[in-house]
């Protein structure tokens, strides 16, 4: 069950910026960086789409779908995030931000595990000194894995815990096979065998990325991997328990109230109840438990 649901348009607005965070991402492979006239302006380019598109996805989640209460939960889970990141800082492969992202999108939806995704990775490059253009890749990467857990189906819950271990493992990988696609065309030497260089045919380029990817990324990936594994199975339980009971005593869903109908007091009701939301509790049931009927 999603904690915090997000409303149609919203979801319209995530979808596009996944999308365009994709496009971001694999532009080596349908675009050459001489396009541009510099080697340094696809990235910046790039980047600074994305910060906009961010932007925009934020302002429309808070706006429709994610509520004062939501909004706290956002900000008190990007703060641990970002006071957890410095603890690892990448070192050896080790990441200490990607378990939360994964449980926390798992619990609270998926739009809320892109959130969470963009502004953890925001707030840790302001704490760390981060700041740079490779923030926006960072953010997507990150969003794309809170987003990826939410969507995740629903499973019984003895195998819960180990599917999102094995997820967390995964989005390991794929953090690091995202964020090397950002600088690939700029990093190594054009005369390598895993170098990029445009107008090759899809199927050579994306050979010379996998081994690019091998190469430079595969035990700093292994890492990241492996941390987020063992810290899903043996913290998993617990903070998916705290996340639902937060969810739960929050009440970000909706109450709904019955009234009676409005007429003259004694009046046939022409449609029965009707229902309306609202956050606070019910406030027309009787003592007894049953409803009033007028």
């Amino acid at each position: 069950m999603t904690a915090v649901r997000i409303p149609g348009r919203a979801r319209v607005v995530v979808a596009l910026a996944a999308f365009i965070g994709l496009v971001a991402f694999t532009w080596p492979f349908v675009v050459a960086p001489g396009k541009f006239g510099s080697s340094y302006a696809p990235p910046l380019i790039f980047g600074a789409l994305m910060l906009l598109v961010l932007a925009v996805v934020v302002a429309e989640i808070s706006a429709g779908g994610i509520d004062a209460k939501a909004l706290a939960m956002l900000g008190v889970l990007s703060a641990v995030n970002a006071g957890l990141r410095p603890l690892g800082a990448g070192t050896a492969g080790v990441e200490t931000v990607f378990f939360v992202l994964v449980l926390a999108g798992r619990v609270f939806g998926p739009g809320f595990g892109f959130t969470l995704g963009c502004t953890s990775l925001f707030a840790s490059a302001l704490l760390t000194g981060g700041v740079g253009p490779w923030m926006p890749y960072q953010m997507f990467g990150c969003a794309f894995v809170g987003l990826l857990a939410g969507l995740l189906p629903p499973l019984r819950r003895r195998w819960e815990v180990p599917v999102l271990a094995l997820y967390g493992a995964f989005s390991g990988y794929l953090f690091g096979f995202l964020l090397n696609l950002s600088f690939w065309p700029f990093s190594t030497d054009p005369n390598s065998s895993i170098a990029y260089l445009p107008g090759l045919p899809f199927t050579e380029q994306w050979h010379r990325y996998l081994l690019f990817d091998v190469a430079t990324s595969l035990g700093w990936d292994t890492g990241r991997a492996v941390t987020t594994f063992v810290a899903v199975l043996v913290v998993g339980p617990a903070v998916l328990t705290v996340f639902r009971r937060a969810a739960r005593r929050a009440n970000f869903e909706p109450t709904v109230r019955f009234e009676e109908p409005s007429g003259e007091p004694g009046a046939p009701a022409a449609d029965g109840f009707r229902s309306r939301s609202v956050d606070t509790a019910v406030e027309s049931v009787a003592p007894t438990g049953r409803l009033p009927l007028g």
